[in-house]
Order: structure tokens, then C-alpha cells, then sequence
């Protein structure tokens, strides 16, 4: 089978193969030829979903670099959305993993990109984001926190540098082994919800946030490390949208009793 072709022969019709539903996020990427070559590290694995957060190089498209570099995965390069922010990028999406090297004190459950692959392939119902930082500062920290997991690449620790194109050629490897295996399996059986979305944890986490402002469990002039916290907890979870419902139905009673005092 020609590796830039998307094997979608064994799933069900009713299942969205992993090809469709996998989207690959830059953010404030400084070189067209990088852009240009993570399209190209995509196609030759199937996928086609780019979506640019304010790319430091504005015309990449006709950029002469970027256009030599995908190499033939022009219609992946032509076709990237460009967004203004990380929630435009990220809307649509249930699942969403940062990709560093560095590790946060806070940062969600570490992963490899194997473990990542195999999870969101077992898991038709997730649409996932991969998110890539900046080649020079990677991602800040208020985007990893954002993301469900975090992603890290095993590699040399003596010389664990791999440039975005390697890293995304590597997700991109992995996440089509997931599919082409054959893991898209339903997990388990019994209710399964559907997965909340990034945004709808967002605002769960804000509504969150004011009600243990307003029961002064949270000093919103020093929150220190509190909600960081919390986030991690919540994305070792897997948060279903009954359960995020919950959770804003917790905060909104809060709120409600704390303003009839």
C-alpha cells in the first residue's frame, strides 16, 4: 500500500477513520520551510488537517522554501486554516495534546506519542488536535494546560532536539499505525458519553474557578498553583459533556447559594 493513501477498508461506515479526524496545530511558527515540511511529514501518513496559529511568516503558501519543502504535499500546504488564537484553532476538537520536550511541574499526563496514537485510534469518538510550539520557544505554558495531555518524544537525553518537522513526522508515524493496525475498537462496553470539548472544559474550568473564588477556597488576587492543579486532575479523567454539565451545575449552585447570603 502507497504510504500517502488513507486505509479506511476496514472500518465500519459508521466509525470516522483516524485520517479524518486528526488535526495538526502550529503555533507562531517562524519558518515557511518548517510549514512546508510538517505538510509534507503529513501526507505521507494521510492526514490533511493544518491549522496555523499567527505563523510568524505570513504568505507561506507561495513561500519559495516552504512550497520546495512539502515536496509534493502541496494541496496539504495550500489548503492550512490560519487562526488568530489557540481556541479558534482548537474549536471542533475533544481531545487535544501539546507536544514538548521540556515537562511542566503542572502539565497534564505526560504521554508518548505511541500511547497518544493508540488512545485517540481506539476512540472514534474523539476529533484530536496535536499542538506544536514555536521552533525556538516551544508552547507556553497556558496552551499545554489547555491540552488534555502532554507529549514527549523519547529520545537521546544527551541530544534530545528534534527539529518540528521530525517531531510531527514522528506523531504523524505513530498515529497512522494506530489506524492501519486495526485499533479503532470500541473501548469497552456500556454508556459511553460523548467527549466534552476543549472549549466546553474551558468554560467549565472558568465557572469553576468563580465559585471557589466566592466560597474563598480560591484567592483570585494569589491563585498560586491551585487551578493548574485542578486542570491536571480533570485531565487524567477524560471529561465526558454530562460530566462537565455536572461540574457547571456544582459551580452554578454554588454561585446561586453564595448570592443569596
Amino acid at each position: 500500500m502507497n504510504p500517502t493513501q488513507t486505509d479506511t477498508s476496514s472500518c465500519s461506515p459508521h466509525i470516522r477513520p483516524l485520517f479524518t479526524r486528526l488535526r495538526f496545530v502550529l503555533v507562531e511558527t517562524s519558518r515557511a520551510g518548517n510549514i512546508g515540511s510538517v505538510a509534507r511529514a503529513m501526507k505521507t501518513m494521510g492526514f490533511t488537517d493544518l491549522v496555523l496559529v499567527a505563523p510568524k511568516c505570513a504568505d507561506f503558501t507561495h513561500d519559495s522554501e516552504a512550497v520546495a519543502f512539502a515536496s509534493g504535499a502541496g494541496d496539504v500546504l495550500t489548503n492550512a486554516r490560519v487562526v488568530a488564537d489557540i481556541g479558534a484553532a482548537l474549536e471542533g476538537c475533544n481531545f487535544a495534546a501539546a507536544v514538548s520536550a521540556r515537562l511542566r511541574e503542572f502539565s497534564p499526563p505526560v504521554w508518548t506519542p505511541r500511547a497518544f496514537a493508540e488512545h485517540v485510534g481506539a476512540a472514534p469518538e474523539l476529533h484530536a488536535a496535536i499542538v506544536f510550539g514555536n521552533e525556538r520557544v516551544g508552547l507556553p505554558n497556558d496552551i499545554v494546560e489547555r491540552c488534555n495531555v502532554l507529549i514527549n518524544i523519547p529520545a537521546n537525553p544527551d541530544y534530545s532536539s528534534l527539529n518540528l518537522s521530525q517531531a510531527a513526522q514522528v506523531l504523524a508515524y505513530e498515529a497512522r499505525m494506530a489506524s492501519v493496525d486495526g485499533a479503532v475498537n470500541m473501548r469497552g462496553v456500556g454508556f459511553q458519553g460523548d467527549a466534552a470539548s476543549v472549549t466546553q472544559i474551558d468554560g467549565m474550568y472558568a465557572h469553576l474557578e468563580q465559585a471557589l473564588v466566592a466560597i474563598g477556597f480560591l484567592n483570585a488576587d494569589n491563585p498560586k498553583k491551585l487551578m493548574p492543579r485542578i486542570k491536571r486532575m480533570f485531565a487524567r479523567s477524560g471529561l465526558e459533556l454530562e460530566e462537565v454539565n455536572i461540574l457547571r451545575g456544582i459551580a452554578r449552585a454554588i454561585l446561586k447559594d453564595e448570592s443569596a447570603r
